[in-house]
């Protein structure tokens, strides 16, 4: 009988891709073990064209599959205040290619313009909506202003901003950044639920929340800082910005920046059990193993595991690391994954909502990431969960 002659790079890819397929089995033991397959600069920094600074990076999948990416493009220095567009890039092939950039918003030459934001997917209506706040310094400027725009054709178009101030009133909001959600367990399925942060003086977590898929909405839950209303200290209770996460049991998990180190150098983690109504003091607890320079980071939460993503350093915005949970967040594995050693800040991550076996492999990072400081661009990761065994 004849032999049949296989190369050794087809017989290393048909091992690879039979290990592939039979790994997401393995979840259920924790043998999970992510890998970065691809990586791509969305945006740098530098003072090209109108932009000289892009930060504060969001992702999302739509309802369709569309992945977009959103930013700041901040127009004339690197500081939070001042004038900026709403950048976005769009891919319709899950980050392998992406579209030109698109400035979604402009606010003109505000001396404390827009800061982003939460961006929320409407799974029942299709819709995109994202929020952002104006003048939330109060630099020049008052009233702050929360803001709205929508998008009904999976990014491509987008709506006039709309002020949500008029129901919400003109304390200074500042969403995220990162993600609102919409709830998919009881209680309250299908509210709106976006979580961000107050101003200096009047800091803390703060929700807001719609049952009407972004037509009306009303704040809900507050952790608020400590002393509240007044000027902070070194290690006062500041929770500043956050990230919220459904859990499988529909409670609402906050993962929250320690703005001043309250207790540790590591992030706060609260908890919701009425869909975002309020936050329990009972339910909040200083995560130790979530080392932390205080910065916004990402959390996520696919097929049962919790991921967590920041720049992992109790002093510096440098390491920026993957961590994941079986536990809900009560433990956190041994093992982490190094995205970036050097000067990384924010992050946010993705997963695309699907029932096919392959789109439950992968996680999506977006990142700010530079050499000698972490704001020279932003950078965009695909993760195989099951890639690095």
């Amino acid at each position: 009988m004849r032999g049949v002659v296989i190369s050794r790079g087809l017989l290393a890819g048909l091992v690879t891709l039979l290990s592939l397929d039979v790994l997401p089995c393995l979840a259920v033991d924790g043998q999970i073990s992510p890998l970065v397959l691809e990586e791509l600069l969305l945006w740098v920094s530098g003072g090209a064209g109108q932009v000289n600074t892009y930060r504060i990076p969001l992702l999302t999948f739509t309802k369709r599959g569309s992945l977009l990416a959103f930013s700041e493009a901040r127009k004339g220095s690197e500081q939070d205040t001042g004038a900026k567009f709403i950048a976005l890039r769009r891919s319709t092939d899950k980050g392998a290619t992406w579209g030109p950039t698109a400035f979604i918003v402009d606010d003109g030459s505000l001396a404390d313009g827009l800061n982003l934001g939460s961006v929320v997917i409407d799974e029942e209506k299709g819709s995109v909506l994202l929020i952002y706040s104006i003048c939330f310094h109060r630099y020049h400027c008052s009233p702050s202003s929360t803001m709205m725009v929508y998008s009904m054709d999976d990014g491509l178009s987008w709506s006039a901003p709309r002020n949500l101030s008029v129901m919400l009133g003109v304390k200074s909001f500042a969403p995220g950044p990162g993600f609102g959600i919409q709830k998919r367990y009881p209680p309250a399925v299908g509210r709106l639920v976006v979580c961000g942060h107050g101003s200096i003086a009047g800091d803390g977590v703060f929700c807001i929340l719609s049952d009407d898929h972004g037509v009306t909405w009303k704040y809900g839950a507050a952790l608020k800082s400590i002393p509240f209303n007044q000027p902070k200290q070194a290690l006062d209770f500041n929770p500043d910005e956050c990230q919220p996460v459904e859990m499988e049991d529909g409670s609402i998990v906050i993962n929250v920046r320690n703005q001043y180190n309250y207790h540790c150098h590591c992030r706060i983690v609260v908890r919701s059990l009425d869909g975002g109504e309020s936050l329990p003091l009972e339910e909040l607890f200083f995560d130790h193993t979530l080392v932390d320079p205080a910065v916004a980071a990402g959390a996520l939460q696919k097929e049962g595991i919790l991921f967590f993503t920041n720049p992992a350093n109790d002093k510096q915005r440098v390491n920026l690391t993957l961590r994941w949970s079986l536990t809900n967040g009560q433990s956190w594995e041994k093992d982490s994954v190094q995205i970036w050693a050097g000067p990384s800040g924010y992050s946010s991550m993705t997963s695309l909502k699907s029932d096919s076996p392959e789109d439950k492999k992968f996680i999506y990072v977006i990142y700010e990431k530079g050499h000698k400081d972490y704001d020279e661009s932003i950078s965009f990761v695909k993760v195989h969960l099951y890639g690095g065994r």
